[in-house]
Formats: structure tokens, sequence, C-alpha cells
């Protein structure tokens, strides 16, 4: 698996879970819903943060 899917994969995973998140605020779903959908955004935020800059790393190697 090349590092650009990497990359891509950990940003998708980002994009998705932040729009099932304000999907479900806007259909007025569950508040707790909306708000393990945000922590895990941030958490796949922090780990596609450390995917890119391991990349950046390992071709500047």
């Amino acid at each position: 698996m090349s590092s650009n899917t990497l990359v891509l994969i950990a940003c998708l995973a980002v994009a998705l879970v932040l729009f099932l998140g304000l999907a479900n605020m806007m259909r007025g779903g569950s508040a707790n819903l909306s708000q393990r959908l945000m922590r895990l955004r941030v958490l796949l935020q922090f780990v596609a943060i450390l995917v890119i800059m391991g990349v950046v790393w390992w071709r500047s190697a």
C-alpha cells in the first residue's frame, strides 16, 4: 500500500465521521451519538496527522 493511499484513507475517515456527525445533528438525532462521533473525529484527525507526518518523514529520509 502506497503512502498516498494511507493519507487518503486517513483523510476520508475523518471526513466520513465529520459528515455523519453533522447529519445526525441536522436531523435532530441523539446528542450522545453526535458527541461520540465528534470525539471519534478528533481521534481520527490525530491519527491522520501522525500518518501525514510519518509520510513526510519517510519521503525525506
